[in-house]
């Protein structure tokens, strides 16, 4: 079965571009191994240099009643706290709602959905064969991988990265709280900080990342909150005077912030799956978007449908224009992922930055980019 355009995954990345490409005459195929609307570990906050590009897809996202955050707060494990303007701003949804709202966009246009999981990928012929666990093989001259964060296919793949330790672990909640609707705040425990901000409705996201090795210290994920996350004042009050919609935590382990390659023997990744900034910085789901806007545009100029295929314009455009766009903001992530976590540097960290308003500024900045029309 031939497509023009083959997808696998369909979280931000992969549905925005499989709506960019088959505005434009391609044929797409994308296949995802869950049904929509599913819920995924995410900080659920967006920044707002991709909203304007969000309301262009007309997936109806002016209809819903999301936050508009405009404010940061850090805090530090003891308690310690730095508050910052956020110039740029962000909002709040979910991602079992946003989601769900690109699914039913990207549909409506044509693109053909498989709920699958892909077992194999291979390169031969100028051909992409994409076989899966119903055993059935898919063809495509151009496949796009952007099933997110780490897969076994990386490792099938032989992505170096796979084979470095990855030392975290994520998990999320919603839940109901009095919190202000228009603030965000990180709170620093040790090995790990937790984000709180409003999504929609009368919902906030709660999600957070720990060093796995926090929880080989206790028996469940709520004893290593009491004994660990529960140090922290701020965070001790949302998890006592909150109400716990899920009946469970979503969890994911192994989440790595290492460098990753943008292309392998000729498929394309896009999203989380071709690099992840720290979710301290809380604009994955931003750059998710801007890459997949990136790819897009790289493929629609050099493989014109009525022309030929230029492949290594294509990667190399794509690549150079990925790059330029976040290398920068990905390693500045990382750097300030350094600051936190730790009791004893998070404390000096906060306490440093509260003396230094311009310099808590810039950082904030070099993580944000510009408005995405």
């Amino acid at each position: 079965m031939k497509s023009d355009i083959l997808i696998i995954g369909g979280g931000l990345a992969g549905l925005t571009t499989a709506i960019l490409l088959q505005k434009n005459g391609y044929q797409v195929r994308l296949i995802e191994k869950k049904k929509y609307p599913f819920h995924r570990v995410c900080g659920e906050y967006i920044s707002n240099e991709v909203l304007p590009f969000l309301k262009s897809l007309d997936i109806g996202i002016d209809a819903l009643a999301t936050s508009h955050i405009t404010r940061l707060a850090v805090t530090s494990v003891s308690g310690k706290i730095l508050n910052a303007n956020l110039d740029l701003g962000g909002f709040g949804i979910s991602r079992y709602t946003l989601d769900n709202l690109l699914f039913k966009q990207a549909e409506k246009l044509g693109v053909e959905f498989i709920f699958d999981k892909v077992n194999n990928i291979q390169f031969n012929e100028n051909c992409f064969s994409i076989s899966t666990s119903s055993s059935k093989v898919y063809e495509s001259a151009i496949a796009i991988a952007t099933y997110g964060k780490r897969s076994n296919l990386d490792q099938k793949l032989n992505r170096s990265f796979f084979y470095k330790r990855s030392p975290y672990l994520g998990v999320k909640y919603h839940i109901k709280t009095d919190f202000p609707s228009n603030l965000i705040r990180l709170d620093n425990f040790e090995g790990g900080y937790c984000g709180l901000s409003k999504i929609e409705e009368d919902k906030y996201c709660l999600c957070y990342l720990s060093e796995t090795s926090n929880l080989k210290k206790f028996s469940s994920i709520p004893e290593m909150e009491e004994q660990l996350l529960y140090k922290n004042p701020y965070l001790y009050d949302v998890f006592k005077n909150s109400e716990f919609l899920f009946e469970k935590p979503v969890v994911i382990n192994e989440i790595s912030f290492e460098r990753k390659t943008l292309i392998e023997d000729h498929l394309i990744f896009c999203g989380d799956a071709a690099g992840m900034i720290t979710p301290l910085c809380g604009n994955g789901m931003a750059i998710a978007i801007h890459s997949a806007k990136i790819l897009a545009e790289s493929i629609i100029h050099f493989a014109k449908k009525d022309s030929r295929l230029n492949r290594q314009a294509l990667e190399q455009d794509y690549a150079s224009k990925w790059e330029k766009q976040f290398s920068l903001r990905l390693k500045s992530g990382r750097l300030i992922q350094n600051l936190f976590g730790n009791t004893l540097i998070s404390n000096l960290a906060i306490s440093s930055l509260n003396k230094l308003p311009a310099l808590t500024q810039a950082l904030v900045k070099k993580t944000h980019g510009e408005v995405l029309a």
